[in-house]
């Protein structure tokens, strides 16, 4: 799909994501109407209006440089001055609701696959995909396409649709907290604390994020501290994977993915070095802020993805598939969550970590300010990397055997 701007005008995409990330911040913190909407949707609509015009590209390596480079270093930044006490807390309740949203991914992808199973051309190993993904995120995706040995045609039409998918859902949940007939029938702990803190005279994000001081040693170290913490993380995870065998038995294939998982490691290390120096870090002025612009650029990027004639030309019927599987995830995640009263935070940001996996929940977690979630989320959601490929493996061989 040719655009305006091409793959490879690399300042023209940056000034985009940026600019746009920067503009949406804006029209948050100083109109009723934006804030009600949020920044995180208008920079995903914005985005995906532009790529369904043909203006931005909808695949750039600029966009894997966001994901590869901004989004791991927002992480540490949005959990310098997080507390730890409260991450263990909040993070039994989120484990469980997550788990009780990977069981309504589960079961959309067994009645998406008997009501699909004649129309789409290898469909079991789709379907693993697609339910790996929709356990824990794109990470899982990639490793059952290997596992499967899926032909790229079929895998570039899973990811247009996964893409797709992932895109709508985001918004659609990020709307949710923001409807009265839903709001009043769950708990709102969180939103209800930032109501009770804002100052009426602002927008809610306008009164969020009120101007504090900030030196340029504040931001010296919030960033070096980010890159540093980013690089040691990752390079720990990397030498885990080496030293652990990916072809042994189960439990070092489970301690392989634990230890080896690049963000697991790097929201385990931050939150220990967190812990264990906390005054260091509490100091730091600017942290959060800087993370959430990060966090802002990647909403921008998730919305690129999502082109409607990329849909209707190559993946109609796997589009189809893929929304059953997230309407019966949405079902049974608000479904059993109201019964065992969960708050409705929990519940939505366990089921965007099904579907988007921990960095899409977090995100949506800081758009919200909903920040003392951020740490859990991030913690429950990187299970969904372990756990997902376990299921889309043996959901894909189950159906591999009925066709």
């Amino acid at each position: 799909m040719n655009s305006l701007i091409s793959p490879d005008e690399t300042w023209l995409l940056w000034a985009f994501l940026v600019g746009w990330a920067a503009v949406s911040i804006y029209l948050e913190q100083r109109f009723k109407w934006a804030s009600k909407l949020s920044g995180a949707i208008i920079a995903l609509l914005g985005a995906m209006l532009l790529a369904n015009l043909g203006i931005l590209p909808v695949e750039a390596p600029v966009y894997d440089a966001v994901w590869s480079y901004v989004v791991p270093l927002s992480i540490p930044l949005l959990l310098f001055q997080t507390n730890i006490r409260r991450v263990w807390q909040e993070s039994g309740r989120l484990l469980l609701i997550f788990l009780i949203s990977t069981i309504g991914t589960m079961a959309g992808s067994i009645l998406a696959f008997f009501l699909l199973k004649d129309l789409i051309p290898g469909l079991p190993h789709i379907a693993a995909m697609i339910t790996g993904s929709y356990t824990g995120g794109g990470v899982n995706f990639a490793a059952l396409a290997s596992r499967f040995d899926v032909p790229g045609e079929t895998v570039s039409s899973a990811v247009v649709a996964d893409n797709f998918l992932m895109a709508i859902y985001f918004f659609v949940l990020i709307t949710i907290p923001a409807i009265g007939f839903i709001r009043k029938r769950f708990g709102t702990p969180h939103m209800d604390e930032m109501e009770r803190n804002a100052d009426t005279s602002d927008t809610a994000a306008a009164s969020y994020w009120k101007r504090k001081e900030i030196s340029l040693s504040d931001i010296a170290m919030a960033v070096g501290a980010s890159f540093v913490v980013v690089a040691v993380s990752f390079k720990l995870a990397e030498v885990f994977r080496g030293l652990i065998p990916e072809d042994g038995n189960t439990m070092t294939t489970i301690l392989r993915a634990v230890v080896g998982d690049d963000y697991l490691m790097l929201t385990t290390l931050t939150l220990l070095i967190v812990s264990l120096v906390p005054k260091y870090f509490e100091r730091i002025n600017g942290a959060q802020e800087i993370g959430t612009f990060l966090i802002y650029i990647f909403f921008v990027v998730i919305g690129v993805p999502a082109s409607i004639p990329l849909i209707l030309q190559n993946a109609p019927l796997i589009l189809v598939f893929a929304a059953i599987i997230v309407f019966i995830n949405m079902i049974v995640s608000f479904s059993v969550g109201k019964l065992f009263k969960f708050d409705l935070e929990e519940i939505v940001l366990a089921s965007n970590a099904n579907i988007g996996g921990p960095t899409t929940a977090a995100a949506m977690a800081i758009s919200r300010g909903w920040t003392k979630l951020v740490g859990p989320i991030l913690i429950v959601g990187t299970l969904g990397y372990i756990i997902g490929n376990y299921i889309g493996t043996a959901l894909g061989l189950w159906y591999s055997s009925l066709m």
